[in-house]
Order: structure tokens, then sequence, then C-alpha cells
């Protein structure tokens, strides 16, 4: 793909499609999705209300409380537990509890849990880098 960027080539090679155009809509596996203890609530909220009894793939799903942490207060404390039992509930195998975790963008390649051509979805402004 002569012209293409690198996010480009990534997207059509595990789409399989032979390129990809900005804009364009694909269906590509995700490797990881990432929540944190801000994002992660949100979703588990919205997840909640189809009242599944699985997650697409425990593997592959990362969770870390990294920005309320430690709790500044019964707030921010409520959000870390909502994500805490959303992973036990499900068997989320990546939950980074507090004092075995860092700040998530930075502890996944830590942990070797990212790799070349990777898709990883984030609700965080900093999930792309």
């Amino acid at each position: 793909m002569v012209g293409a960027t690198m996010v480009e080539k990534i997207l059509a090679s595990r789409s399989g499609l032979e390129k990809v155009r900005p804009g364009e809509l694909v269906n590509v596996p995700v490797d990881l999705a990432l929540g944190n203890d801000v994002t992660a609530p949100v979703a588990i909220k919205e997840f909640s209300r189809f009242r599944l009894d699985r997650v697409f793939d425990p593997d592959k799903i990362v969770l870390v409380p990294d920005h309320f942490t430690p709790n500044k207060d019964i707030a921010s404390a409520e959000q870390v537990l909502i994500v805490r039992q959303f992973a036990e509930k499900y068997g989320i195998k990546n939950y980074f509890e507090i004092g075995r975790m860092g700040i998530e963008h930075a502890l996944l390649p830590e942990q070797g849990l990212v790799w070349p051509g990777a898709v990883i979805i984030g609700a965080d402004s900093h999930t792309c880098t």
C-alpha cells in the first residue's frame, strides 16, 4: 500500500481489505479494550442495560483505575468500586488493582499487552499514544 499511513496499513491488513481510506467504516478485530476509573463505569452502565451474562472476551479487556488513585472522595471511590466489581463478576484477568498498576498508557506496554499491529480501543484521549 504505497502512500498509505501506518494506521491505514494496519486497518487494511486486519480487516482483510486491500486498502482503506480515511472516513471509511471497516470491521476490525479488537485485540484489547481498555477502560479506566473515569470511562469504564459509563461503559459498564451501558453494558448492564443489555443484561448479558458474559463479556466478548475477558482476556481482551484491560481495566486500570489510575485517574482517582488515591481516591479523592467518596464519589471517586465508588467509580473504582464499579470497575473492581465488574472485573470480578466477569473474570477480567487484566484488572490492575490499586498498588499493582500505573498510568494505563504506560502500563500496557510495560506488561507486554501491546504489540506492533495490535488494535486497541480505549475511551481516553491519550489511548492513541
